[in-house]
């Protein structure tokens, strides 16, 4: 039988995934780096609501995003700079631009703040796919947690080929010793979310529940799931393309 948050479902799902889920619930409602869990769960809560958002659909459909001007539709919990973020990330995020970015800075939005936000939002969106592709309903949001946010900024972040500031891992200390695989070659999807440490080791949790750790991504001499290393490859390069991912 599946554990929850899956217990209700007619397909058994593997204890290290519905384990993963869970992980990435308590993730959303506790309180972060920079947004407590009243916010984080908003956050949540609004990237789910950003599927149906007209403005989205009218720029989604338009040569550019910034041919079409109006309002978000919105649940109204969060900042307008805020709701912006996350309907742009969740819904066009393949054309996203350093001006655009720079301009939701200049709005207020703080780069640790922006980091966090897309950090929630695609924790959401990795979830709720996975709900979506096996027929499932999705798992309602949590409940927040009291807390207030640490706002701890990794001292070694700089700007440094990416537009937010990322951590080198060959100049960290101490600051996150499990943020990224050990022994191997850092890759930037790794590194994308570094200057919120506690987003990158999250989210590549549910990654290695999802898809595969790291160290059995490139060990081709046994199978760890279902299918094989190349059908998840094809999977994954389709999906890739599709979504515009040319990392």
């Amino acid at each position: 039988m599946s554990q929850a948050p899956y217990e209700t479902s007619p397909i058994e799902i593997r204890d290290d995934l519905a384990g993963a889920h869970r992980r990435a619930w308590k993730h959303i409602a506790s309180s972060g780096t920079w947004w407590d869990g009243e916010q984080r769960t908003a956050i949540a809560a609004e990237a789910r609501h950003a599927v149906n958002c007209d403005l989205c659909r009218r720029r989604k459909e338009a040569l550019s995003p910034n041919a079409v001007q109006g309002k978000h539709e919105t649940l109204g919990r969060l900042p307008d700079n805020v709701v912006e973020v996350i309907h742009r990330v969740r819904t066009d995020p393949a054309r996203l631009s350093e001006s655009w970015y720079k301009g939701i800075l200049a709005t207020g939005l703080s780069e640790e703040q922006y980091v966090e936000t897309v950090g929630v939002v695609v924790h959401i969106i990795a979830v709720d796919t996975f709900a979506c592709g096996l027929g499932l309903t999705q798992i309602p949001l949590p409940k927040p947690e009291v807390g207030t946010p640490t706002k701890g900024r990794p001292a070694a972040a700089r700007v440094a080929g990416a537009w937010v500031p990322w951590l080198d891992p060959k100049a960290m200390s101490d600051e996150m010793p499990d943020m990224f695989p050990p022994n191997r070659p850092v890759a930037n999807i790794h590194r994308a979310m570094s200057l919120v440490p506690r987003e990158v080791a999250s989210f590549f949790d549910v990654v290695s529940a999802q898809y595969l750790p790291g160290a059995a991504m490139r060990d081709f001499s046994r199978e760890y799931r279902a299918i094989s290393h190349a059908q998840i490859e094809l999977l994954a390069g389709r999906v890739s393309s599709i979504n515009q991912c040319v990392y």
